[in-house]
């Protein structure tokens, strides 16, 4: 093995001029994005310069690799020996800057996430279920039909009606006289298809322990979970552009999260100064808010978490008291401007936060009363504004799952304990089944 070697590319063979650039393989290049892809999903994103060593040395393994199982002499590939990420960044795959990923590759790394969730995908449907609410007929086509009673007139073909009257009088050798005399059958309209649109926000837990290695030592929860929502995004985008996904991150705290930064998403620990504990009902009400600005008629919420809730919003003074005459030693926290600030420059997040305070409470598989309590209103109130919520449990903990469970009896709603290594699965059946069924369930409306 060489101790550093500076990874080359192939020359092209169409122009061997001193100014042509180098092209690096096919094969190369899938490599180099599969490297990418689980460099940028890794809790500590690596630099530009750190990146350019992972590159070169996995670019040069594959290559020994390859001439070892053609059994051939192991050989360089000259081109040049302009850095691998210098290279990437002509390519139009990287940039330098902090989010090095350009939008050219966030789409062709999910869209590989994609294709190899499809493939294994079973077709057995398990945990899914259905929306009955149908979408508004605002696709206009270019073809027309009569109208009928009951039709709305807002996509009347008025030249088509004029035209209507006037064939109509022709054939009865009527004299044309202005203002036409309009009857109910010179009426046409243009057809419209159907349009079904749904709106999702799936609530994404960045507590600390979501940051703990899969069973499989390949990653971590807050890995695989990042993984899933980025196919699922690139499918929706793909085959569903009329439907809208929303990301949230939380913690003691939430924010929305720009569907391009999902890779960089990371968990809160201990220094984030009282950020990683995990707060459901901050979730559920940043995500009541965007539904609330959203013109969906199906509309849901997906909570991904490994944990139970271990924190609330406290209104007032009163409540506050309320909780301390009960637990004299409880904690209340209230983000200052330089966590603010912090959170803002490193994660280009805004956390959502009022004027109050957030009331923290571990408590080992299970749940203080009034975190329970206040996590129940806010979701309830999502549930009165016709706003399903299913909830995903990303544990080996099949206990913390009891909790979930019923939570969701009292919102009629699903709750999921799955292996989190197959979330990409779970979460992209579930968006491709529950689109099949709202349209089913217009069907039969």
């Amino acid at each position: 093995m060489r101790a550093n070697t500076n990874f080359v590319y192939f020359q092209s063979e169409d122009n061997k001029s001193e100014n042509s650039s180098s092209e690096i393989s096919n094969e190369s290049l899938k490599q180099a994005l599969k490297t990418i892809a689980s460099q940028i999903l890794k809790e500590k994103t690596p630099s530009m310069k750190d990146l350019e060593s992972i590159l070169d040395r996995s670019l040069q393994e594959t290559t020994e690799n390859q001439a070892k199982n053609e059994g051939q002499q192991e050989t360089e590939v000259h081109g040049n020996s302009e850095p691998m990420t210098k290279y990437l960044q002509k390519l139009g795959y990287l940039k330098d800057d902090k989010k090095w990923l350009t939008k050219k590759a966030f789409f062709e790394i999910g869209q590989k996430m994609l294709e190899d969730v499809i493939k294994a995908i079973n077709e057995s449907g398990s945990g899914f279920h259905e929306t009955k609410n149908i979408g508004l007929g605002d696709t206009i086509l270019d073809t027309t039909k009569k109208l009928e009673v009951g039709d709305d007139i807002k996509h009347l073909n008025v030249p088509k009606t004029i035209m209507n009257v006037i064939q109509r009088k022709k054939s009865k050798s009527e004299l044309i006289k202005f203002p036409l005399e309009i009857e109910f059958d010179d009426f046409e309209k243009f057809e419209t298809k159907e349009e079904v649109k749904v709106s999702v926000v799936y609530c994404i837990d960045l507590s600390s322990t979501m940051r703990y290695s899969l069973n499989s030592g390949e990653g971590t929860r807050i890995e695989a979970a990042k993984k899933a929502l980025w196919a699922l995004y690139v499918l929706n985008k793909k085959f569903f552009p009329s439907d809208s996904i929303y990301i949230v991150g939380f913690g003691s705290l939430a924010s929305q999260i720009n569907p391009h930064d999902i890779p960089y998403l990371k968990t809160y620990d201990a220094n984030d100064n009282f950020l990683h504990y995990t707060n459901y009902q901050a979730a559920l009400r940043l995500s009541l808010k965007i539904l609330k600005k959203d013109g969906s008629q199906n509309k849901r919420i997906v909570m991904i978490t490994d944990g139970q809730p271990s924190a609330c919003f406290v209104d007032d003074e009163s409540q506050k008291n309320a909780i301390l005459s009960d637990k004299p030693y409880s904690h209340f926290y209230r983000p200052d401007e330089t966590t603010l600030s912090k959170i803002k420059n490193e994660r280009d997040a805004k956390l959502d936060i009022g004027d109050e305070m957030v009331y923290l409470c571990y408590r080992y598989r299970q749940v203080d009363p009034a975190v329970e309590s206040k996590t129940l209103h806010e979701a309830k109130k999502c549930r009165k504004e016709g706003i399903e919520i299913d909830t995903i449990m990303v544990s080996e903990e099949a206990e913390l799952l009891s909790y979930v469970e019923s939570l969701e009896k009292h919102l009629r709603g699903r709750a999921y304990y799955i292996n989190p290594e197959k979330i990409d699965r779970v979460l992209i059946s579930d968006f491709i089944s529950n689109k099949k069924k709202i349209l089913n369930s217009r069907n039969s409306w």
